[in-house]
């Protein structure tokens, strides 16, 4: 692998506009569950005898809030408990390295802001566990881990109307703005398009990679095991996060990166 992780290396040190996509892999580094994959959570069914799909979607929410919850207080409390690792310290210290580098998240769990990564070069396409905000009024409520310690699902203190944190629950629709910003992003191209701990089930996160390598852009892929993108990278890099990205942040000098 020190071969290939040489080369990207080298393409990112070239690179003026980078993406890199991050999925639950990049998380489960921090202790947090993943959705599918290697070590999935939720590869068969929940507690409740439910895909996680049901569980956690946009109707559930409006039909059995208190369920859905269950598990959006289980995501939550893992969150609160974890913070981000070297995966996003690297990550991070690239964005800073190379003022064009976006990175695409799927993660809902806020860490590439706690590690440094700029807010105007971060996608959250899922959206995020916090604030809370009301269905009924619109208040936003700052005290998700208090309501997670109480009855749920949470409340609103103005107008007792229930509670939801700002992600996309599966059935829902992608924030627009978000959308808006990855496809303006995409039609400038990317010279590199990194896709690392997603199991790369959504079409808006194969897309980017699929169009770098039509563009002429190296497509490369850091996951431990196989995702329908495997056969479509020029490099796969086979590992987690945390095994990888250190290790391809030594190879990548400075000064050749500072422009």
């Amino acid at each position: 692998m020190d071969a290939a992780l040489r080369e990207v290396a080298t393409a990112l040190a070239r690179a003026e506009r980078v993406l890199i996509i991050t999925g639950a892999g990049l998380s489960a580094d921090s202790g947090l569950p993943t959705y599918r994959g290697i070590g999935g959570l939720y590869n068969g069914r929940t507690a409740d005898g439910l895909p996680i799909e049901a569980a956690l979607s946009g109707s559930m929410l409006q039909r059995d809030p208190a369920l859905c919850w269950k598990y959006l207080a289980e995501l939550g409390g893992a969150c609160l408990k974890a913070a981000p690792n070297a995966g996003h310290l690297v990550i991070a210290e690239l964005q800073r390295l190379i003022p064009g580098c976006w990175v695409l998240t799927q993660n809902i769990d806020g860490y590439h802001r706690a590690a440094g990564s700029p807010v105007e070069r971060l996608i959250e396409i899922h959206g995020e566990l916090a604030p809370l905000y009301c269905q009924s009024c619109a208040a936003q409520d700052d005290e998700l881990a208090a309501h997670l310690q109480r009855p749920l699902p949470p409340r609103c203190r103005l107008c007792g109307g229930i509670l939801r944190p700002p992600v996309v629950l599966f059935e829902e629709m992608l924030p627009e703005a978000a959308i808006a910003t990855l496809y303006a992003e995409l039609r400038k191209g990317f010279d590199v398009a990194l896709s690392v701990g997603t199991s790369s089930t959504f079409p808006y996160i194969v897309e980017p990679v699929l169009r770098t390598c039509e563009r002429g852009g190296l497509a490369v892929e850091i996951n431990p095991g196989l995702t329908p993108l495997s056969a479509e990278v020029d490099i796969r890099l086979v590992g987690t996060a945390l095994d990888v990205l250190p290790k391809l942040l030594s190879h990548i000098s400075n000064d050749r990166i500072c422009k």
